[in-house]
């Protein structure tokens, strides 16, 4: 049976959530309330929605991109990761209808091409590469395989401290001696003056988000972004924004600390903290993102999330151009 697609529009913004929150894959960059923070005139949203017997089957967050003259279908860029979004058991028959369909509605409204990042198999409930296959199978091929640093979360809390290497349990103990606090809390504002200057001074780059957009975010999705901070007496001197991505994963989407107070191990006692309240609330994995840019290893940053027990997954991106 052929599929059919349909351009999303806001007025299924309702059913295209309840539907990821129920998905094999979803994630809340998937969400319409996660895309929507971004004002409409950043991206050109070209989102599609797959029907099979009448029924939703998939969805794809997406935008156009105009890249070297081509215009290309893009996983939405005001997201982490992207792909398909799609309901659970899927048939490996599906997978292919779905990516033939995608690449017949590219073609049929001028597209020169489509580049998707799909959401790592950690975050699926229900592991399956059929989406994948039918990719490389249908012409598409890597762009790029970035790795991200992960902590699968199958360990007791008590054991926490034998997963890290010494370096890192002996600055916790460090940063407990010196009577170092860490508690979830809503000071945005000063933990953003930090992750800046963090920033600027070691890359030269500014956060991905305005304090502004992290606000909002934080007022869109309550119960799903937290800020957890390191105190010492009532100086903040590190903190990590976590995102609760689905019931599987959370991501460490910001972490820094502030230099002047390095002797105070903030961002140690805080993973130790952060994993204990992950395994305490039941998720399978903690994700500290890539450490890698176009396939190019920051070794540091990747002996850093080392340090805490990760190992790395792939964050794939394909591509097809016509």
């Amino acid at each position: 049976m052929k599929l059919t697609t349909e351009v999303y529009d806001s007025t299924r913004e309702n059913e295209w959530d309840n539907f990821v929150w129920k998905s094999n894959t979803g994630t809340i960059f998937h969400t319409r309330k996660f895309l929507s923070y971004h004002p409409p005139e950043r991206f050109t949203d070209s989102s599609l929605i797959f029907n099979k017997d009448n029924q939703l089957l998939a969805l794809f967050p997406a935008t156009i991109r105009f890249e070297n003259s081509q215009k290309i279908l893009t996983s939405h860029r005001g997201a982490s990761y992207g792909g398909f979004v799609t309901r659970s058991p899927l048939s490996i028959q599906d997978a292919f209808r779905l990516v033939e369909t995608l690449e017949q509605f590219a073609r049929e409204n001028g597209f020169d091409g489509i580049d998707l990042t799909p959401a790592p198999q950690i975050y699926y409930h229900r592991p399956n590469n059929y989406i994948d296959f039918a990719l490389i199978q249908n012409g598409f091929a890597y762009k790029k395989r970035e790795i991200s640093s992960v902590i699968p979360l199958d360990f007791a809390a008590e054991d926490i401290l034998n997963t890290f290497i010494p370096a890192s349990r002996r600055n916790v103990r460090r940063a407990m001696k010196l009577g170092v606090v860490v508690k979830e809390c809503e000071a945005y504002e000063t933990f953003y003056q930090i992750l800046k200057k963090n920033l600027k001074m070691r890359h030269n780059v500014t956060p991905t988000h305005t304090v502004q957009e992290l606000i909002l975010l934080k007022q869109i999705f309550p119960d799903r972004i937290k800020l957890f901070a390191a105190f010492a007496g009532e100086q903040m001197v590190a903190g990590v924004v976590m995102f609760i991505c689905n019931p599987n994963v959370v991501l460490a989407f910001y972490i820094s600390h502030d230099e002047e107070f390095q002797q105070f191990r903030g961002v140690n006692i805080l993973f130790y903290e952060i994993i204990r309240w992950a395994i305490h609330e039941r998720y399978k994995f903690l994700d500290f993102g890539i450490f890698t840019v176009n396939m190019d290893p920051n070794w540091g940053l990747g002996r850093f999330k080392e340090s805490f027990g990760a190992q790395g997954v792939f964050r794939d991106t394909f591509i097809k151009v016509f």
